[in-house]
């Protein structure tokens, strides 16, 4: 298969650079040929550094870099089987390309999108062949994270969704399904350990570091929350919490923070400008948490519970099945153990009271217990 690649930026380059190890010819589109020439040099960069830590040889770097072609005009898609998507998150411009596509390409050719959370349904919606259009949702770095969300709009014809899967299962990710809805899995059930870790800070219950200790050292997680949004940039990880809260039409749920929304437009939007919530400044020093275990471990409860919560809800809404949802959460943001999984260890009734307490005590829709897990007590069943 021919392999085309709209979007040159960090994602639109490392899927060029999976399909092009994986042997397939790619062609690489930007209408800006400063973003080509960048990802390129990068790439060369990259291979460069990979020849030298042993993983391939001179002869087979520069094999693999030979098979990228850039291109300068969408037409050049023509003969493509498959062409994925990796630009601005905005629907209309995704819409435009889109259309476009659907007139260059060939009839055969699946027209797939990158995109993290806008609907796929509309984007099909734009093309006269709607029935070929998927999302193969890839996370950054696209080459060294495993996981890839297939998510078929409501028009694709499951032979396009069993092609598409098979594909990406060949070039050694790990593809789980998921439903059309707002965030998918991943953005969808992670939005609490952001959210959460926020409104506990803004109670004054504990401070940035000290929440980020708990996380890391208590529960497990390879990042504290503050530290992965810093690592992620506060713009990207804000504009993804406020764009599902709107699609899931303002459910208090996915509210967004003010101390999140105050960094992000003060500037402070994590490493990459060397402020976020923590000062990357060279000299500065990070703060130091508070040791605390019994605080630790409230923390940790409260936004784990919070987490599965959200995982349990996407079982009972069919968004995708108990071990794609245990799937995405290890394998697409490295979580310790699956959320479902996790759930049935510290027991299905623990989480139910827990979420009852937070709800009682805050009288806030926010902490509503999912009706699976309600169900699942009452019945006496667990996930696993």
């Amino acid at each position: 298969m021919k392999i085309g690649v709209l979007g040159a930026g960090s994602m639109g380059a490392g899927i060029a650079q999976i399909a092009a190890t994986s042997k397939h010819k790619v062609v690489l589109f930007d209408a800006n040929q400063k973003a080509i020439d960048k990802a390129f040099s990068n790439l060369n960069r990259i291979f460069n550094r990979l020849i030298e830590k042993g993983k391939y040889t001179k002869e087979e770097s520069t094999s693999i870099l030979e098979r990228i072609k850039p291109i300068s005009d969408l037409s050049s898609f023509s003969d493509c089987d498959l062409v994925i998507e990796a630009i601005i998150e905005n629907l209309e411009i995704k819409k435009s390309i889109f259309k476009q596509l659907d007139e260059v390409c060939s009839p055969t050719c699946i027209l797939a999108s990158n995109t993290s959370s806008l609907a796929i349904s509309a984007i099909a919606g734009a093309c006269s062949r709607p029935n070929r259009v998927i999302g193969i949702h890839f996370f950054n770095p696209a080459p060294l994270m495993p996981l890839v969300e297939i998510i078929p709009a409501i028009q694709t014809d499951e032979a396009i969704v069993k092609k598409s899967k098979e594909l990406i299962d060949s070039w050694g990710k790990r593809t789980v399904i998921a439903k059309d809805t707002p965030g998918f899995i991943v953005n969808r059930v992670a939005r609490p350990f952001y959210g959460e870790a926020l409104r506990i800070y803004e109670e004054g219950i504990a401070d940035f570091a000290t929440i980020d200790w708990a996380m890391k050292e208590l529960g497990g997680f390879k990042m504290g929350p503050f530290t992965l949004m810093d690592f992620i940039g506060n713009d990207i990880n804000y504009a993804v919490t406020e764009s599902v809260f709107e699609a899931f039409y303002y459910d208090p749920r996915y509210k967004p923070s003010f101390t999140q929304k105050r960094h992000s437009e003060a500037g402070w939007l994590g490493r990459k400008t060397k402020r976020g919530y923590y000062n990357y400044a060279e000299g500065a020093e990070l703060p130091q948490p508070k040791i605390d275990k019994e605080l630790g471990e409230e923390i940790v409860w409260r936004i784990l519970v919070m987490l599965i919560n959200e995982a349990a809800d996407a079982l009972f809404l069919n968004i995708a099945s108990r071990d794609d949802i245990d799937t995405a959460m290890t394998k697409g943001v490295n979580y310790p153990k699956g959320l479902l999984k996790w759930a049935d260890e510290v027991g299905i009734s623990t989480c139910v009271n827990k979420l009852d307490e937070l709800h009682d005590t805050y009288r806030e829709d926010r902490y509503r217990c999912s009706l699976q897990l309600r169900r699942m007590v009452m019945k006496g069943e667990s996930f696993y």
